[in-house]
């Protein structure tokens, strides 16, 4: 009983800190809503800045964010990708950046000048030293965009250190620990490839308060240039639109005895209003005249299609 007793008492000669508390349970992505923020706005920056590389249209969207045992994740990607280790020097710890062999095929392709008519290349083989380089300078457009993501809620440089191929020399962190995988879906030339980012749960201890506070909104107004950007490309799409001068109810017989010469009388006058439609959707009124022996219109006023009901009501 007495040495039971002294058994107990005994203080654990490995006190725990909580960082190795944090690692040895891997904590649920929903208690961080801002990393899900975080790599969505990765995804569209990767997307924009893909373009540096190739003109083919290159997008890429969130595939799944969870947390998984680091020895996983590499053994999982060994032969089959590439990594960049970078060092986070904002919070002295370092992240993974790996692109698998497909994406590096797709992004090669589309480099010189392929056009996905192809069957798409996927031989089982080491990287040429060209596409090592491509992976290298994609890892470098993705080390750019990871900064600008993370910069809605702190600053953050990510240094290039290494590249690496074989995934025993990719360990940030002991293989044991948890770590937050991000899996991203490129799309390309009809190709597909996948990104991968590697956060250790313990890396992320620094900045564990921004990520858990919810700064969904502020985020939606942090990017006026992206808003810029689509207000942009919105306002270049091209529509037709009808310049509707009167309309009249036919039946088939009347359509049917139309012949070449016959002429519509309209009940319009050169006052009367025409109405501007696009796709069927009353706009503007407008006011018919001519310059330079063309036919213009002149923008009187909007469409109230409420009030325009009502007076129709009215007249009947």
């Amino acid at each position: 009983m007495t040495a039971r007793a002294k058994h107990h008492a005994e203080p654990d000669p490995q006190p725990r800190s909580p960082e190795h508390l944090f690692d040895s349970a891997g904590i649920s992505i929903e208690r961080m809503p801002m990393l899900r923020v975080i790599f969505d706005r990765l995804a569209m920056q990767c997307s924009e800045n893909t373009r540096q590389l190739s003109t083919a249209p290159a997008y890429f969207s969130v595939n799944s964010v969870k947390t998984e045992r680091l020895g996983k994740i590499l053994e999982t990607a060994e032969g089959k990708a590439v990594v960049a280790v970078l060092h986070a020097q904002a919070w002295d710890a370092r992240v993974l950046v790996g692109l698998d062999n497909k994406l590096i095929f797709a992004l090669v392709e589309a480099l010189f000048g392929g056009d996905g008519s192809e069957a798409p290349y996927i031989e089982n083989r080491a990287l040429t030293n060209i596409e090592m380089r491509v992976a290298q300078k994609t890892i470098d457009l993705i080390s750019r965009s990871l900064q600008s993501a993370f910069s809605v809620i702190v600053e953050s440089n990510f240094k290039f250190e290494r590249i690496e191929t074989r995934m025993d020399f990719a360990a940030i962190a002991p293989r044991n620990n948890f770590a937050v995988l991000a899996k991203f879906n490129l799309r390309i030339l009809a190709r597909s490839g996948e990104l991968f980012i590697v956060i250790p749960q313990a890396a992320l201890n620094p900045i564990r308060q921004s990520l858990t506070a919810d700064h969904t909104i502020d985020v939606a107004a942090a990017d006026p240039r992206w808003s810029r950007r689509i207000k942009t490309e919105v306002s270049k799409a091209e529509v037709t639109v009808q310049a509707i001068i009167q309309e009249e109810g036919f039946t088939l017989g009347d359509i049917a005895d139309l012949k070449v010469g016959h002429i519509l009388q309209l009940k319009s006058t050169p006052k009367s209003r025409v109405r501007l439609e696009c796709n069927d959707e009353p706009l503007f009124w407008c006011q018919l005249g001519q310059a330079e022996g063309n036919y213009t219109l002149r923008v009187d006023a909007v469409v109230d299609s409420d009030q325009d009901f009502l007076d129709g009501l009215i007249d009947h």
